[in-house]
């Protein structure tokens, strides 16, 4: 029998590992994923053509381009469901006040925080944060992300925000990870509209949402709901418009303060409900009746020095899909790392090593709309696969501090291979 050319053969691996389906994962289905001791991957014009062992497919394909895997483990690649990647400066200032016991509120108030931020964005053109979000894309590729959801929320301005969601467009035309955009001008009250919340409210309906869907330069609106900016009611109008103009919702909610966040996200009919450290049980069983996906991110307490916890473990009990995201921002979490966040998905929520591994693949995918051709190596699906120096996915959790990443393919083709062996 001729065997069929193919482009890519992935194979020498340990084990494939991976959940399977193209929705999310709730509840105990968390923990069932497929697993294939050494198991092999081919791959042709983008996609995944088959699973199997090594002998198998060796006997029918015939690949342009082998990959070693060196006896490593293959994962799907990562999905990051929240980042805010687009803004220019940092703000280790405040992680040393933060150090020294500073509030995150307090720091917001003394003209910190996002609006920090929000002043060096403004001041840089779209070049230099074009040139600035493709070496933190760079950063994600090497970390085995392979798709990352990516909000604006850092100009404040209509122009701004639509200079920042201009950037996602131009990263994602040129560069391999796939870029879901968020509109997130309900970010914060701008200092030009200090004590005029309502009128900063106007523009964001009136002009921003407007402009932004005739554009099509966002998939969904976020909401920075908390006390100190959008209050429910805001976050409701916003949304509504949002809705009517097309876009879904995602929600930054019950973060700092217990809200009722959750419930608005459910009765708003939001794909998700991000942060959650202050969801109660009420907002949890609306959450899982209206099928709104939690998006966690167990590092922000912990860089933010705030002792609240997202009830992780909780989430998934009441039947629940969470998916775990970095929040990768210049303010409450600097790190681009999906496979540390799985290790304290585990470490703070009890996410065993399955949970954590569909929480940041499939379950992430799905919040995105991307279920059907990302968040699992399947037949059919896109070939986004990550292969790591892992003996198997287990170690993926237990390994803290350290990149397990050897290689990533994008789209069946290899965009991302470590090279720095001691010599």
């Amino acid at each position: 029998m001729q065997k069929q050319a193919i482009d890519l053969l992935i194979h020498g691996a340990s084990e494939l590992a991976t959940p399977l389906g193209t929705g999310p994962r709730a509840g105990s289905a968390m923990d069932e994923i497929h697993v294939l001791e050494k198991g092999a991957v081919a791959l042709d014009q983008g996609r995944i053509l088959a699973c199997g062992l090594e002998s198998e497919l060796r006997e029918l394909y015939a690949p342009t381009e082998c990959l070693d895997a060196e006896g490593g483990t293959l994962l799907p690649g990562f999905v990051d469901a929240h980042t805010h990647p687009v803004f220019a400066g940092t703000r280790e200032g405040e992680f040393e006040q933060r150090l020294a016991g500073a509030r995150y509120a307090e720091i917001a108030a003394a003209g910190g925080g996002i609006l920090s931020t929000v002043k060096g964005v403004r001041n840089a053109s779209r070049e230099e944060l074009l040139a600035l979000l493709l070496d933190r894309l760079d950063r994600f590729l090497m970390l085995g992300t392979t798709t990352v959801e990516a909000k604006s929320g850092y100009g404040l301005t209509t122009a701004d925000e639509i200079k920042s969601l201009e950037v996602l467009r131009d990263a994602a035309a040129s560069h391999p990870i796939d870029i879901v955009p968020t509109f997130l001008g309900a970010h914060a009250i701008p200092p030009e509209h200090a004590g005029e919340k309502e009128r900063y409210v106007q523009i964001v309906l009136q002009e921003m949402l407007p402009l932004v869907a005739e554009a099509k330069l966002a998939e969904y609106c976020d909401v920075f709901a908390e006390a100190h900016t959008f209050d429910l009611e805001d976050t409701r109008r916003i949304s509504r418009r949002a809705q009517e103009l097309g876009l879904g919702v995602r929600l930054h909610v019950d973060q700092l303060t217990p809200l009722g966040g959750a419930q608005l996200a459910a009765e708003l009919g939001a794909v998700s409900a991000d942060h959650l450290e202050w969801v109660d049980g009420q907002g949890m069983e609306a959450m899982a009746e209206a099928g709104v996906a939690p998006v966690l991110c167990p590092l922000v307490p912990l860089f933010l020095r705030e002792s609240k916890e997202a009830p992780g473990r909780a989430l998934i009990d009441a039947g629940l899909a969470p998916a775990l995201s970095t929040d990768f921002n210049p303010g409450s979490c600097y790190m681009q790392s999906l496979p540390e966040v799985a290790s304290w998905g585990a470490l703070r929520y009890g996410f065993k090593a399955a949970e954590g591994l569909t929480a940041i693949t499939l379950n992430a995918a799905a919040s995105l709309g991307r279920g059907a051709r990302l968040g699992t190596i399947e037949v059919g699906k896109q070939g986004d696969i990550c292969v790591t120096d892992l003996p198997s996915h287990r170690h993926l959790a237990y390994e803290l501090g350290r990149s397990p990443v050897r290689a990533v393919v994008k789209g069946g083709r290899v965009v991302f291979r470590r090279t720095d062996r001691v010599q």
